[in-house]
């Protein structure tokens, strides 16, 4: 895959997580008590896309890094497991949200019924996510792949999700903002990292067109 390529495919995949990410997080705010199944199926369901769009970026990044910069060709490597974990631990999480609202015969809040997703989607999920974005912004910076602020406000993202690995002491009810399932823990990094990596995609994808080869004038029409 040509780096032109790769910046592109990163892009248009960046994008499309984000714009995934962005739709899904307001979902959960809709209801004060336990959402209609509709509600939590479908916001399960648009994750569930985001993640295997993410699983697309992570794939392209590896290449992006591998056709600019050969030299750190590891970096990527290292964003795209971190990713990849990242992704399977949430889809998992995903799907005992989703048996556990089909399998009952009243409205649940699986946010905090469903108590093993508490650590998968709140401690485990910032913590990869913070290795994930450390990756990501080293192979940006030391590669020079994308403009620098690209590069920075991925570590400062990384530290704001290290900051939440401890909330597995803090509880788990969903209103609070520092607890295992809470708001800041989930929602709040969720909806960062949706906008950052929209970010990202649209440089990304800009990047893309400015090393684009121009065409020699001999060879217009």
């Amino acid at each position: 895959m040509n780096e032109t390529v790769a910046r592109r495919l990163t892009g248009y995949a960046g994008m499309a997580t984000a714009a995934a990410f962005i739709v899904e997080v307001p979902l959960y705010f809709l209801y004060s008590g336990p959402p209609p199944d509709a509600n939590v199926l479908a916001r399960l369901l648009i994750g569930i896309l985001a993640l295997a769009f993410l699983i697309v970026f992570v794939t392209v990044f590896r290449e992006l890094v591998k056709a600019a910069a050969p030299a750190y060709e590891w970096v990527g490597t290292a964003a795209f497991a971190t990713g990849l974990v990242y992704a399977t631990i949430t889809l998992v999480s995903s799907g005992l949200e989703a048996g556990a609202v089909i399998a009952a015969d009243h409205r649940i809040d699986p946010t905090i019924t469903v108590s093993g997703t508490y650590v998968l989607y709140g401690t485990v999920g910032r913590l990869l996510l913070a290795f994930f974005l450390t990756a990501v912004g080293y192979g940006i910076t030391r590669a020079r792949l994308l403009p620098r602020w690209t590069g920075r406000t991925a570590y400062v993202l990384a530290g704001a999700n290290l900051v939440f690995v401890p909330s597995l002491f803090f509880g788990n009810t969903p209103s609070h903002f520092y607890a295992a399932n809470g708001w800041g823990t989930t929602a709040l990094m969720g909806a960062l990292f949706s906008y950052w990596m929209l970010a990202l995609g649209i440089s990304a994808h800009r990047s893309a067109t400015r090393r684009a080869p121009a065409v020699s004038p001999a060879l217009r029409p």
